[in-house]
């Protein structure tokens, strides 16, 4: 390096940013939080970072990556890495100062925040540590100890207030798994529930559009669903541009992440995230007071009886129901209330549960229909709760139990619509093209296989034990 390169050499701290427009300068400072690479309008790949430091904390600063490939834009490992961004220019951006890497020019280094030695983990281009740039590395280690990552609770609602529209969310990363090729979902958890949706869906589609039992094309492999909680909601986050699978190491299993500005969404009353190309990610300490609060809170939950159910269903006390779950009548009523995520990763083939669920569809809808040739009830229900949908039969003497016998057309008729949420005009005429709010009702269910040779592959599960009661109080 030339003696007017080494005199030139200009570490600036964020705070000072302002006062070097249109100048190269070198950065050392954290990354708060990161996007995900995205194709510009030529060849390049680019993302931003959002770095702080002891002087700048609250909103820090961008910085615009510009590379030849994806391989190439830094992917932060963990919450505290710190970045020595080398040769990199400062410009105004609507009243905001950041800063812009260019491929030819520039360089970085990363650098892991809670390491003693000076090795980064990933370079582009050549950077040249000098003894004021590892003062500084050191310096940002021992600030980022005792420091919060700048999150309002408020700024960061859980699973259970979401809405549709653009949110903040902090979660814990559980899975990254391929729906179609290039076609990505992460699964996010919290321990609480996503609200329950209306559907929209016709009743006499479901033949030939069935409700969908997952938003991936096909479910989660036995081995890869065993290992997700059993209680609380796990929602999808897919991405609105294509990426490839290495853009998803920065994505690490078991950790919790921060995700800034994504899209929440509702396809046939399952929700879902969309990380858009506004979207970004921070990595997040355990020891991050919005996560310990998370944790806490989850925590809590498990240990109530009522924790398995759904948080909208929990009795006010434990003297009393609510209405709804009143609808049904168990015989099982000393059984603890279990999830359907439960049901599904069950350690045997075959057992019996009971849940909290929604009935969002049924096949056939029409209640002439309901029994065979034989008289013999045979129908199949689309059962959800906060953690899975389900298809259960109903079949011979499961459905006389359900329907109280063979109560005529009119009251079977009556009966189902009150549990997939059908409104009814007063003279008893259906209306069909309002949304339906299903309710929350306690039903007993046995899983069971068909084929002896793959009692997995065949699992499937039946409703019995279960009223639909006349009058519920």
């Amino acid at each position: 390096m030339s003696d007017r390169v080494m005199n030139d050499y200009k570490l600036l701290r964020l705070q000072d940013a302002h006062s070097c427009i249109n100048q190269r300068v070198s950065i050392i400072a954290i990354v708060l939080e990161f996007g995900l690479p995205k194709t510009t309008r030529g060849t390049d790949q680019c993302c931003t970072l959002r770095l702080i430091d002891e002087t700048h904390s609250q909103t820090g600063m961008a910085v615009n990556i510009f590379t030849e490939n994806a391989e190439s834009i830094p992917r932060v490992a963990a919450a505290g890495d710190i970045i020595h961004l080398s040769n990199v220019m400062l410009r105004m951006h609507f009243k905001e100062v950041n800063a812009v890497f260019y491929k030819n020019s520039s360089s970085f280094a990363l650098y892991r925040g809670n390491d003693d030695d000076f090795v980064p983990y990933q370079v582009y281009s050549r950077v040249f540590l000098r003894d004021e740039d590892k003062m500084r590395i050191n310096m940002l280690r021992n600030w980022f100890v005792n420091f919060q990552i700048p999150a309002d609770s408020s700024d960061f609602p859980m699973l259970r207030e979401i809405k549709e529209g653009q949110f903040n969310l902090a979660g814990k990363i559980l899975h990254c798994g391929e729906a179609l090729k290039d076609n990505w979902f992460v699964y996010v958890w919290d321990g609480t529930d996503t609200p329950p949706n209306c559907i929209t869906s016709m009743l006499e589609d479901e033949i030939n559009h069935p409700l969908p039992l997952q938003l991936e094309s096909l479910p989660l492999p036995r081995d890869v669903l065993c290992t997700l909680p059993t209680v609380g909601s796990i929602l999808r986050i897919a991405f609105e541009l294509p990426i490839e699978k290495n853009h998803l190491n920065v994505l690490k299993s078991g950790r919790w992440a921060q995700f800034i500005n994504i899209r929440l969404e509702v396809y046939a009353g399952l929700w879902y995230g969309v990380f858009t190309s506004h979207s970004k990610l921070r990595h997040t300490p355990d020891e991050d007071r919005l996560i310990i609060e998370h944790q806490r809170l989850y925590d809590d939950r498990i240990l109530l009886k009522s924790g398995n159910m759904p948080i909208g269903s929990i009795p006010q006390s434990i003297d009393s129901l609510p209405e709804s779950l009143c609808i049904t009548k168990v015989n099982h009523d000393r059984v603890r209330h279990l999830t359907l995520m439960d049901v599904l990763t069950h350690s045997e083939v075959t057992a019996k549960f009971k849940c909290v669920v929604r009935v969002v569809a049924a096949t056939p809808y029409q209640a002439e229909k309901f029994c065979t040739p034989a008289g013999k009830y045979m129908m199949r229900l689309t059962l959800e709760d906060p953690t899975a949908r389900i298809h259960a039969f109903v079949v011979d003497e499961d459905g006389e139990t359900l329907f109280d016998g063979y109560p005529g057309t009119a009251n079977v008729k009556r009966k189902l619509n009150r549990l997939l949420g059908v409104t009814e005009c007063d003279d008893n005429v259906v209306v069909n093209d309002r949304p339906r709010n299903p309710p929350w009702v306690s039903v007993c269910i046995k899983s069971y296989y068909v084929s002896k040779t793959d009692v997995w592959g065949s699992r499937n599960f039946r409703i019995f034990d279960t009223k639909i009661v006349d009058n519920p109080k």
